[in-house]
């Protein structure tokens, strides 16, 4: 069934907006503290990796206003919250595996008392060798997991064919997630020692996993509640466990309500940021610039557990070919074991890291073939019918965005404008870059590709929802409710949507992979639909007809048989189908079709569809102090049909920046003993508003081909932030103009003095 939305619908605003601006909108902050609530802060390892050889927690237990502190040995269940692999200690016991690992929990009637208490437990730990470069685990050996690959057609026969061989090596450094709201929760006790747990969580159910693990409970006896998250981008997938296990054990040992709001420093330094990559490429061509062969082997730094590294890594496998076609390829990634806080998932989830790579490979031979980069990018783009590395047969619009990002914008005019400008300064340079993108829309973890949705008309004629996905600011309660205002016609203020909570809705997947929407969305809209053919049966019933089959609609509150108005309200309806006693609630599960992948044959279908896209990025380079402006970011993007113009453009532009910034001015160090330097907003740089493009001008593909998103609107969480994968290699580009002697390395991000040294030639990039 093909629906779409009016007009009216299509444009609605989100549905939390006034309370947001009013400051109404409630966060885990905002939720009342229970008389007797303890405080807790945990004392960590400022050692990478060793064995702790004394651990005296008696002045911080004995300090007056703390009422306990727990060590690995008080866990009255099991020292585990691996989501993968288990392969995390909640808390440390002999080992520690990198700077920040949480050792004990402080229990307190205060925040500050909390940590006065931190600083006086005494620990000595005896320093082992740390691992900090993923390139160096492999040569130990220290993986999470064994390596992965991909293979298509047969490279090592190809290489004879081509015409040109390029090589080369690309790095890509993390990111940090800076959510608004940092991680936290707030465990409470409830009847019959059950705990309810508040979770700033994009992963209910995988904190109701963990505190069960960790408490011994079984999950029945824990309900996690999550009204809105400020932001996550990933970063509270599975982070989120750690900490709402250590609250719900101290409510667990204590009886007490526990709360843990971390500080932004303690987020930053404590918890994993985006996987950061080195890879070796190697890539063939034609003398019409097609690609005939890639390899690449991609080296991740996982940090010292799996959390969800391995996901990660399977998805750069998925999107290391990005929006081309590639007859012959092998892809092989090592998940390494570092001692860094355990990276895990952002925006992206590891495909940004595998598109970038095949991009470098492309800038590199460009200039050696004498074209530019968009001269092989457009060549070699994937058609319908051609085969992924994966195995999936692609659906494309990859030429159909190409071909209208050339109608919209003059791509020629552009580079001889940037040309002329180039010839016409000096100190002061212009680089263009076009950048397609090709991203798969599903968990690739075929199990997860499901979702639940609980919906009630009440007899007033309201609705109320509850489903799986957490709101947290990405619209998805606004497209829920549109999608039951839709089919029920109805304005949206006579739907809720309620806070996600496991008693309600169990066993949810995490809100990620873009994939929220599409799922909770068409579960939605399947227990609208049961509900509205039992509504239709009730109209029979009261209408004065005989036909069985007639065309019953509701519109704007009223009731239409066979398109003419019964004088039946809406109101009057559910009335009459209460006295009926039909039901007026459904619960409906919905599961992606047609979804698989076999990883014993690395052959599948593991997506339900993809999104494209082509970008052109300038920018403009300051050769004397390395400083860059990006004067635009112009965009051809495939909504489908979008269901939420607004929504839907704020996630684009946010995502480009996102992107931007990732590929310039955010740059995360560690030093070579673990510990991370960039660990305040002074020392990590995140895009500010004269960071941003100039212009970003977003325009929708055009298109009539049918999809399985919900209510043909396309995912648009992730992809836009491949579009920021541009803005490097058009600082490049700039750099080239300055300085063509410069050899090109593939070093993201692209920070000003990066840029200053590349400008000059220097060897220390």
């Amino acid at each position: 069934l093909k629906l779409i939305l009016s007009k009216s619908k299509r444009n609605m605003r989100s549905i939390d907006i006034h309370d947001h601006v009013k400051g109404r909108s409630i966060y885990l902050d905002d939720i009342p503290l229970i008389q007797g609530t303890l405080f807790a802060r945990v004392f960590t390892s400022n050692v990478a990796h060793g064995r702790i050889i004394k651990l005296d927690i008696s002045k911080a237990r004995d300090l007056e206003g703390v009422h306990k502190v727990l060590i690995s040995s008080d866990i009255t269940g099991i020292n585990q919250i691996g989501g993968i692999i288990d392969d995390e200690p909640l808390m440390a016991e002999n080992i520690v595996d990198f700077i920040g690992m949480p050792i004990a929990l402080v229990l307190a009637d205060s925040e500050s008392i909390a940590r006065k208490a931190c600083k006086l437990i005494d620990c000595k730990i005896e320093a082992f060798e740390e691992i900090t470069d993923p390139r160096i685990a492999y040569e130990k050996g220290a993986l999470i997991i064994p390596s992965k690959k991909f293979i298509l057609g047969d490279t090592e026969s190809t290489w004879s064919s081509c015409s040109h061989i390029f090589e080369g090596k690309a790095d890509i450094n993390g990111q940090e997630h800076l959510y608004i709201e940092t991680q936290g929760a707030y465990a409470q006790p409830v009847e019959g020692g059950k705990i309810k747990v508040y979770s700033s969580t994009q992963g209910p159910t995988a904190v109701q996993r963990a505190v069960a693990k960790v408490t011994g409970m079984e999950m029945h006896s824990i309900e996690v509640d999550v009204t809105r998250i400020g932001g996550g981008f990933g970063g509270k997938e599975d982070q989120a466990n750690a900490w709402a296990a250590l609250c719900a054990l101290g409510t667990h040992i204590t009886g007490r309500p526990v709360k843990y709001s971390l500080s932004r420093e303690e987020d930053i330094y404590m918890t994993g940021k985006r996987h950061p990559y080195s890879a070796d490429f190697k890539i063939g061509f034609d003398n019409k610039l097609k690609i005939l062969a890639y390899e690449v082997t991609f080296f991740q730094n996982a940090g010292a557990a799996a959390d969800l590294s391995p996901a990660v890594l399977e998805r750069t496998l998925f999107h290391c070919t990005n929006a081309y076609f590639i007859p012959n390829v092998i892809a092989i990634a090592h998940c390494c074991k570092t001692n860094l806080p355990p990276n895990t998932a952002f925006r992206g989830f590891g495909g940004p890291q595998g598109m970038f790579v095949i991009e470098c490979a492309i800038a590199i031979a460009a200039p050696k073939l004498n074209c530019k980069a968009s001269d092989i990018q457009k060549a070699n783009l994937i058609t319908t019918g051609d085969v992924f590395p994966y195995g999936q047969l692609a659906e494309s619009e990859a030429e159909t965005s190409w071909q209208q990002f050339e109608d919209r914008f003059d791509l020629k005019k552009m580079q001889q404008d940037v040309d002329q400008f180039n010839k016409e300064n000096i100190h002061l340079k212009k680089g263009l870059a076009v950048q397609p993108i090709c991203f798969g829309i599903s968990f690739t973890k075929t199990l997860m590709n499901q979702a639940r949705s609980l919906v009630h008309i009440y007899t007033d004629g309201s609705v109320g929802i509850t489903t799986g996905a957490v709101e947290m600011g990405q619209g998805v309660n606004t497209k829920i409710a549109q999608v039951a205002a839709h089919i029920f016609s109805l304005p949206i203020d006579k739907i809720r949507i309620y806070s996600t909570n496991t008693t309600r809705i169990a066993n949810t997947s995490p809100s990620a992979a873009s994939a929220t929407a599409d799922l909770n969305g068409k579960a939605t809209l399947m227990a609208c639909e049961a509900i509205k053919e039992r509504l239709k049966k009730v109209v029979i019933s009261i209408a004065d007809t005989k036909e069985q089959n007639s065309d019953i609609e509701i519109r704007d509150g009223l009731v239409f048989l066979d398109s003419l108005e019964t004088k039946i309200t809406w109101q009057e309806l559910i009335s009459k189908a209460f006295e009926q006693r039909v039901s007026l609630s459904e619960h409906a599960h919905y599961a992606t079709p047609d979804v698989h992948f076999d990883w014993s044959k690395g052959k599948g279908h593991p997506f339900s569809y993809h999104v494209y896209g082509t970008s052109v990025t300038q920018v403009t380079v300051d050769c004397i102090r390395g400083n860059y402006e990006i004067d635009f970011v112009k965009v051809v993007h495939d909504y489908g049909q979008s269901m939420n113009p607004m929504i839907d453009l704020g996630q684009i532009e946010g995502g480009i920046v996102q992107g931007i910034g990732w590929m310039t001015c955010e740059d995360v160090f560690y030093d070579e003993k673990g510990k991370l330097r960039s660990n305040a907003l002074s020392t990590y740089k995140i895009p500010d508003i004269y960071a941003a493009p100039k212009e970003i001008d977003i325009i929708p593909l055009i298109t009539d081909k049918e999809n399985l998103a919900i209510l043909q609107s396309k995912a648009v969480g992730e992809p836009p932030l491949m579009y920021g994968l541009g803005t490097y290699f058009a600082i490049e580009n700039a750099i080239q103009s300055f300085n063509p002697t410069v050899p090109r390395r593939m070093n993201a991000p692209y920070t000003p003095e990066k840029v200053l040294l590349a400008l000059y030639g220097s060897k220390d990039l």
